[in-house]
């Protein structure tokens, strides 16, 4: 199939499709006229990097566990595994910090709710 309807058939781009193979998610074969050409399981492929992307996960991260896709063997999954834990640990560690972020405009909200409250009150007299 041609890149419009990999596009097509996986609700993703024809952009979004030359960049993963930029980055070495996804490998076309060429016609003789530098027509893309992708086979089946592409669909599977796509819809499996877009899981990822949705999971927050870099397109250099997801680039680390082609060859999981390309070939699962023990070896590459439990590389997988290792990689996906690290970004498991990565989007904790972000979710703490918004978390923490949240906290503290929380408190400002409140100090300046405060401010407002006696602002209002100073005019009513």
């Amino acid at each position: 199939m041609r890149i419009g309807e990999l596009a097509a058939r996986t609700g993703v781009s024809t952009r979004s499709l030359r960049y993963y193979e930029q980055q070495g998610l996804l490998v076309s074969t060429r016609s003789a006229t530098g027509q893309r050409h992708y086979e089946e399981d592409h669909i599977d492929r796509v819809r499996t990097i877009q899981a990822y992307l949705t999971a927050g996960v870099p397109s250099r991260t997801i680039a680390e566990m082609v060859p999981c896709m390309d070939s699962p063997s023990l070896r590459e999954a439990r590389h997988a595994a290792e990689v996906m834990d690290r970004e498991r640990q990565r989007l904790s560690e972000s979710i703490d910090d918004l978390t923490t972020a949240r906290t503290v405009l929380d408190a400002l909200i409140e100090s300046n709710k405060r401010f407002l409250r006696a602002q209002e009150r100073s005019r009513a007299r």
